[in-house]
């Protein structure tokens, strides 16, 4: 919906500028007269160098707002990140997005864990994963880690067939096992 709003103005916006920069070429031109103009554009009609300074500001204003009025216009392309993979039969690309859900389903097969989010990043020498998570304080926190970075870069391996170059995980907090405590204030 905001897209659709976000080209509606760039199009009033061209629309507008397009009116605004042919009237200030009119004037420029001399096809609009002096008192139709105004007083605050003397310089203009007596000036040689302020009309082509006019003349030549209006122009490259009309080209950028027909270019804006295309932009608004043309449909649109989404290219969401991914990584493109040539096999034998064609091209196969795998979105960001995806491997980031493979790497959240993969952290939750692990016990002690909540509020899961991974972001995926690529380089030279594979994926690199940072999982973000809240852990119940029950389980050694070495043991955890160790155990969601192993599933998970077998997991994303096995599923996307690219390697994995390091898995991070960040221990945020630990969440409070099912007690609300609640102050009093006496």
């Amino acid at each position: 919906m905001a897209k659709i709003i976000d080209r509606f103005l760039l199009f009033i916006f061209s629309l507008t500028m397009i009116g605004c920069a042919g009237y200030v070429l009119l004037a420029a031109f001399g096809v609009i007269s002096y008192v139709d103009f105004g007083v605050l554009l003397h310089n203009l009609y007596y000036d040689t160098d302020t009309a082509v300074s006019f003349i030549v500001t209006c122009s490259l204003a009309v080209l950028i707002s027909l270019r804006f009025l295309y932009i608004a216009v043309r449909p649109g392309r989404v290219n969401s990140p991914s990584i493109d993979q040539r096999t034998e039969y064609g091209d196969v690309r795998i979105s960001l997005e995806t491997v980031e859900n493979l790497a959240l389903k993969a952290a939750l097969r692990t016990r002690g864990i909540k509020d899961l989010k991974a972001r995926v990043s690529v380089n030279e020498a594979g994926l690199e994963i940072v999982i973000r998570t809240l852990i119940d304080g029950e389980h050694a926190i070495p043991v955890l880690t160790e155990e969601i970075q192993s599933t998970v870069k077998a997991q994303i391996e096995e599923v996307t067939g690219i390697p994995v170059a390091t898995v991070s995980v960040f221990i945020a907090n630990v969440v409070q096992a099912g007690h609300v405590f609640k102050s009093r204030v006496e």
